[in-house]
């Protein structure tokens, strides 16, 4: 089975928010958003050539996967942007799904963190920009 296959398989199997497979390494989280990609940059985890597993990938999301330098991703639901910032790097995707643009929790508007990345075309850029936007929202809660 393919790392891929394996990531996908999981990611029913378990439930979870998004799985990384490389080999018999394999990571997961239930988090939400991109809180786990996040997380794995901030922990310096080695993520090169892993393939992933996503519930929902947007620009942001692929922006990040692009940063720990994944091979493939694969999302239940992708969007056109999150497709272009992968062909763009080289990294194979595919997905269930083919979205517009991935709206917000409440479904009235953009997600926040696709609206932080919009105009946001550097790996590094797009980084700062959802950390900065991570904090700004918990400062809210």
């Amino acid at each position: 089975m393919t790392d891929i296959n394996k990531a996908k398989a999981l990611l029913t199997q378990k439930n979870c928010s998004c799985v990384l497979c490389k080999g018999d390494v394999v990571y997961e989280s239930s988090e939400t958003g991109i809180k786990p990609l996040v997380e794995f940059i901030r922990n310096e985890t080695q993520l090169s050539g892993f393939s992933a597993a996503d519930k929902i990938v947007g620009k942001a999301a692929a922006m990040l996967y692009v940063k720990l330098d994944v091979k493939a991703v694969y999302g239940e639901v992708m969007s056109k942007s999150a497709v272009e910032v992968f062909k763009n790097h080289g990294i194979d995707c595919e997905f269930a799904t083919l979205a517009e643009n991935i709206i917000n929790r409440k479904g009235d508007g953009l997600c926040p963190m696709e609206t932080a990345v919009k105009d946001i075309d550097d790996v590094e850029g797009a980084y700062s920009a959802l950390t900065a936007k991570l904090s700004e929202m918990a400062g809210k809660s």
